[in-house]
């Protein structure tokens, strides 16, 4: 039997120069353990006077983490926390029961430009934590575990792996990891995970007489232990964990049943409506921007 399940390319779309390539979810495989959204956004040059700004927009029922390669961005949500996320550092955020953030990119870098590279996730949280009080916790680089397998270099950037534990706050059973690794490192397939998968940013691997290059997510079948070795200096996300169970997606939202997406759908539109005044949704200081409901 091949350790290969299934092999995903992600899909492009251009936002203006700016490139995002959707991974997860996908028509024959929506999540990966909790992991139900994953984004590769970049790489691109912003020039001089030009950056991210993404309005403030809602969500429900998950957790994001933002994780650099290269660039930075500013956070900013209805919880009062304002934080700048540079590479090797963590942006964990769970929305819960709600959450309204905003991602841009300063007025200091704009004014000077950037190179910007990173991946984006969502983690759907367990159905008894998706009512979860909303909170935003920032990790610096310098306080996830950083270690040494198999001749790659690892940062946990969640949950347990190879023996170490990331202090990031997770609601169920997952692992992800930010591998750098020079060519011919030998890569170990964590065990003891229901559901894995690899992604590649740069580089490449070999593993059952393939080659895979940037933009393959590898999802391996259950109790698989390939040999898994790098063509060239390589990086990688390798991320996994325990089912949560089925999801439902709308726009930002996520959640176990219909009623919890109808119901954001509703509150979101009514909190436009009424300018945030006195609404479920408020938005975070200082911004009076926002993303409409898609469908409005």
């Amino acid at each position: 039997m091949t350790a290969v399940d299934i092999v995903i390319e992600p899909r492009i779309r251009d936002l203006g120069g700016f490139t995002v390539g959707r991974v997860l979810p996908y028509a024959k495989r929506r999540m990966v353990g909790p992991f139900i959204f994953l984004d590769e956004m970049g790489p691109a040059t912003f020039a001089a006077g030009k950056g991210i700004d993404v309005r403030p927009h809602p969500h429900i029922g998950l957790a994001t983490v933002t994780y650099l390669f290269d660039g930075e961005i500013r956070h900013r949500d209805n919880l009062g926390y304002d934080q700048v996320i540079r590479p090797g550092d963590v942006n964990w955020m769970t929305a819960g029961r709600g959450i309204v953030h905003s991602e841009r990119t300063d007025e200091a870098t704009r004014a000077s430009g950037q190179f910007m590279h990173g991946i984006q996730s969502w983690i759907a949280l367990p159905a008894e934590a998706e009512d979860a009080e909303p909170s935003f916790h920032h990790h610096a680089a310098d306080t996830l575990p950083l270690f040494d397998q198999g001749g790659a270099r690892m940062r946990l950037i969640a949950g347990a792996a190879f023996g170490h534990v990331s202090p990031v706050k997770t609601f169920s059973d997952l692992f992800y990891l930010g591998v750098e690794a020079p060519a011919g490192a030998d890569l170990a397939l964590l065990d003891g995970y229901e559901e894995r998968a690899l992604y590649v940013v740069k580089g490449g691997v070999f593993l059952e007489d393939e080659e895979y290059g940037p933009g393959k997510m590898i999802v391996f079948a259950p109790g698989a232990a390939p040999a898994i070795k790098t063509v060239k200096t390589t990086t990688l996300m390798m991320l996994g964990g325990a089912p949560v169970g089925e999801r439902k997606i709308y726009w930002n939202f996520v959640a176990s049943s219909q009623d919890l997406i109808d119901k954001a759908k509703t509150d979101w539109r009514a909190s436009a409506e009424a300018r945030f005044s006195n609404s479920v949704f408020s938005l975070p200081p200082g911004e009076t921007e926002f993303i409409p409901l898609p469908e409005d």
